[in-house]
C-alpha cells in the first residue's frame, strides 16, 4: 500500500515552496524504503523550480542529495537491511539492460534514466525528490554511506561530490598534475578537496580573493582572482585540467589559454544561455573543451568510499524546512559557505 510523507513542493514555476503531503509508492520486491534524514540544496533545484530549463512538472518536490536510514526492504533486496545508512542521488531508475546500464553508467541509459524529481517514471507517475520525510527507491539506485561520513555532510556528496569526482578521475587529476577549479561555491569547494586528495596541485580561480583562506584550508596551493586581468597572463599555459563549476557564461577563450598543450577544460556548471568558444583556442594547442555529467552508481559508491577514506566532507549550513525559501536567493547570491542541507525532521513541525 502507498504511504504518505510530508514534503516541500513548488506548486508552479517561480512559486515559493510550501508544505504539503505526497504519496509514496508501495514497497516492491526490489525496493528500498528510506527515512530521509537530510537533503542538500543543489543549484539545479533552483533552476528547476524557477523553470530556467523548461520541462517543469508541477507541483514539484525538489531534492536529489538524499541521506537517510533504511526503514524496510522488499523481498528481493539483497544489499540492504533496515538500519543501513544510505544515500540516493540524481536518479532513481533506468532500464538496467542496455550497454550503459550494464557498464554502470546508468546516467546514459538508452531508454532514458529516471531523475529523482521532475520526471515521470516508466509507469507514468511523477517522481518526487528529497525535500520530504521518506522515499521508496529501486535497490540498484541506493548507495551505502560509510560510517566515517556524517549523514548531514554526506548528503551533498550525492550530487556535488560525484559531479566533481567524475571529471577529476576521467581526466587524470593526480600526482604531478596541475588542476584549476573555477568557482569556490558548493561544487568548487568539494572539487578542491577531491583534487587535493587525489594528489594534484590545486589552484582556485574565483572572481575575488574573499574565500582564499577557505580555499587553502580545503587543499588549494594557489588562489587567483579572475577579475584581475593579470591573472590570465600570469597563468597562461599552466594547467593540465580546468574544471569549471560556475553556472554563468565565462570568456572561455581566455580560460582555455590557461591550459597546457593537450590540456582539458571541463564544464559541470550549466548556464541558462549558450556558451561561445573559438575553435582556434582549441586547435592551436590541441586543447580540449568538454562537459561532464554525474557518474553512475558504481562510481558514486567509489566516490563516497574515497571521501570517507580521505576525510573529504562538504562545509554545510544546516537549516530547517521553514528556511528553504530564504536559502534559495542566498545560493544564487553566493551567500552560503558552502552548501545548504535541510534537516528533514523539521518537516514535521
Amino acid at each position: 500500500m502507498t504511504t504518505s510523507a510530508r514534503a516541500l513542493q513548488a506548486p508552479s514555476a517561480k512559486a515559493p515552496l510550501e508544505a504539503t503531503t505526497i504519496a509514496r509508492r508501495a514497497l516492491g520486491e526490489q525496493d528500498v524504503a528510506i527515512d530521509i534524514k537530510f537533503c542538500g540544496i543543489c543549484h539545479s533545484d533552483i533552476h528547476q523550480v524557477e523553470g530556467d530549463w523548461g520541462r517543469g512538472l508541477f507541483p514539484m518536490v525538489p531534492g536529489h542529495e538524499i541521506a537517510g536510514i533504511v526503514s524496510a526492504v522488499g523481498s528481493g533486496v539483497t544489499r540492504f537491511v533496515p538500519g543501513d545508512r544510505v544515500g540516493v542521488g540524481c536518479f532513481v531508475d533506468s532500464c538496467g539492460a542496455c550497454m550503459y546500464c550494464l557498464d554502470g553508467e546508468e546516467q546514459f541509459c538508452t531508454k532514458g534514466v529516471i531523475a529523482t524529481y521532475n520526471a515521470k517514471d516508466y509507469d507514468g507517475e511523477p517522481t518526487y525528490g528529497g525535500y520530504s520525510e521518506h522515499i521508496v527507491v529501486t535497490e540498484r539506485f541506493v548507495v551505502k554511506i560509510p560510517d566515517a561520513l556524517g549523514l548531514d555532510v554526506a548528503a551533498p556528496l550525492l550530487c556535488a561530490g560525484i559531479t566533481m569526482y567524475s571529471p577529476l578521475k576521467r581526466w587524470g587529476a593526480g600526482p604531478g598534475k596541475q588542476v584549476a577549479i573555477v568557482g569556490m561555491g558548493g561544487l568548487g569547494h568539494v572539487g578542491v578537496q577531491l583534487a587535493a586528495a587525489l594528489g594534484a596541485e590545486v589552484t582556485v580561480l574565483s572572481q575575488t580573493l574573499s574565500k582564499e583562506e577557505d580555499g587553502r584550508r580545503f587543499g588549494a596551493t594557489d588562489y587567483h582572482a579572475t577579475s584581475d586581468k593579470a591573472t590570465f597572463k600570469a597563468l597562461r599555459g599552466r594547467f593540465d585540467l580546468i574544471v569549471n563549476t560556475v553556472s554563468a557564461n565565462l570568456p572561455l577563450d581566455a580560460y582555455l589559454g590557461l591550459l597546457k598543450p593537450g590540456g582539458a577544460m571541463v564544464s559541470v556548471g550549466l548556464p541558462v544561455e549558450p556558451d561561445k568558444v573559438h575553435a582556434g583556442s582549441l586547435i592551436g594547442r590541441n586543447r580540449i573543451y568538454a562537459g561532464s555529467n554525474v557518474g553512475g552508481l558504481p562510481e558514486t559508491q567509489e566516490m563516497l568510499d574515497f571521501c570517507a577514506q580521505h576525510g573529504v566532507a562538504p562545509a554545510i549550513e544546516l537549516i530547517g524546512a521553514n528556511e528553504v525559501n530564504a536559502a534559495y536567493p542566498r545560493v544564487t547570491g553566493s551567500d552560503v559557505r558552502y552548501r545548504f542541507v535541510i534537516d528533514t525532521a523539521t518537516l514535521a513541525s
